[in-house]
């Protein structure tokens, strides 16, 4: 299964105008050449919240570059601009909880969200795309004539971490077809904010990392492709595109849940000449033994309290998920109860999001299937 990043863009601004709603329209002005890095006034900067991981900028600017970062606000007003400069991503506008708009690659704009009823609105922004080799940038919230933003809404009290690939990332899952060539490519078909990940995390009401890398694997990516790297290359980065780059934990992060979803990469395509590993059985004992290592890490940033989820799907095969089990096993037999195996399979599974990867229906199903996974578990959260 084709589960490598996405190799084509478009630049299409398709809400850049768009009425959504009655009286409500959003609109998209490109900002002035040098706007998008002056520094930000001390109200933009304080009015939001940011869900997942980010990086600020000297001039107070937010950059970013895994999929499903999310920034919420608070205002009071008829309306409410979001700056950004970003000519690569995809971004939902969600005011009161609804969708009212999708930014498309906009790059440097100020979009406004107009025609609301003067009361106090929450505003949530969310990157849609998968864009690793690209950083985006936030400039904040800006208030509509005659209204202000609001203090920045509170964190949740429960968190939850997604770790994965293509699958966790939500790749091509808006689209009907395996083949998305002729209806705008992956990037207009990926919606990382209805991934399983963030569904079962809504539900639940809770903050969330999506730290998803297509093609990427545990100790080999798909197809044997950019040998010498892994997803653990990358894991430790708030910045995929800058090599060396260190993401530190917050002190407020400190998620109760960990769910992991890395073999897939590591077992869908057959091994190749020249490869570290010669058989499969080479394979299994270098991916058993880095997913110890890994988690090990996780245990050493969260403690023994976070629940590990490791998950695995028959997509690739028997030596994944038979994997998989083992390592928890293990794990069990050590002492670590707080590690569970979730297997996550449904007839109902059409896996018609490009490239033969879940569609959204899909993604719902395994939304609920992790729901039950979790409510088996023993949370005091």
């Amino acid at each position: 299964m084709r589960t490598a990043p996405h190799l084509t863009r478009r630049a299409l601004l398709t809400a850049a105008a768009a009425t959504v709603t009655t009286g409500i329209t959003t609109t998209a002005a490109a900002a002035q050449a040098s706007a998008a890095h002056q520094p930000l006034p001390a109200a933009a900067s304080a009015g939001f919240r940011t869900v997942g991981r980010v990086r600020r900028a000297a001039d107070g600017w937010v950059q970013y570059t895994w999929p499903g970062i999310a920034f919420e606000g608070r205002f009071r007003g008829t309306g409410v601009g979001i700056a950004l400069d970003d000519s690569v991503n995809d971004y939902d506008i969600q005011i009161d909880g609804t969708t009212v708009g999708t930014l498309v690659t906009p790059g440097r704009t100020t979009s406004w969200v107009k025609g609301l009823t003067d009361a106090e609105h929450t505003v949530r922004l969310v990157k849609r795309t998968e864009c690793p080799w690209a950083a985006g940038r936030f400039g904040g919230f800006l208030a509509a004539p005659g209204g202000r933003i609001l203090a920045a809404p509170a964190a949740r009290s429960r968190q939850i971490e997604f770790i994965g690939d293509s699958f966790t990332a939500g790749y091509g899952n808006l689209s009907a077809t395996r083949d998305c060539t002729a209806n705008g490519g992956v990037d207009r078909n990926t919606n990382a904010d209805l991934a399983f990940g963030p569904l079962t995390a809504r539900k639940l009401d809770a903050d969330y990392q999506q730290n998803a890398f297509s093609g990427r694997g545990m100790v080999r990516n798909y197809n044997g492709g950019e040998p010498g790297t892994s997803y653990r290359t990358y894991y430790d980065r708030a910045l995929l595109n800058v090599d060396g780059d260190v993401w530190h934990k917050p002190r407020h992060w400190h998620p109760r849940v960990v769910v992991i979803g890395l073999g897939i990469n590591d077992f869908s395509t057959p091994l190749h000449a020249g490869e570290p590993w010669a058989t499969q059985s080479e394979l299994i004992t270098a991916y058993t033994s880095a997913y110890h290592g890994f988690l090990d890490k996780l245990r050493t940033r969260y403690g023994n309290s976070t629940f590990l989820v490791a998950s695995a799907t028959p997509v690739a095969g028997t030596a994944f998920a038979d994997t998989v089990r083992t390592i928890v096993g293990t794990r069990n037999a050590r002492g670590d109860d707080r590690i569970s195996y979730w297997y996550y399979d449904d007839p109902r599974l059409n896996r018609l999001g490009c490239d033969w990867h879940p569609s959204l229906q899909d993604h719902q199903i395994i939304s609920g299937l992790l729901d039950q996974h979790l409510a088996a578990l023993p949370l005091d959260w």
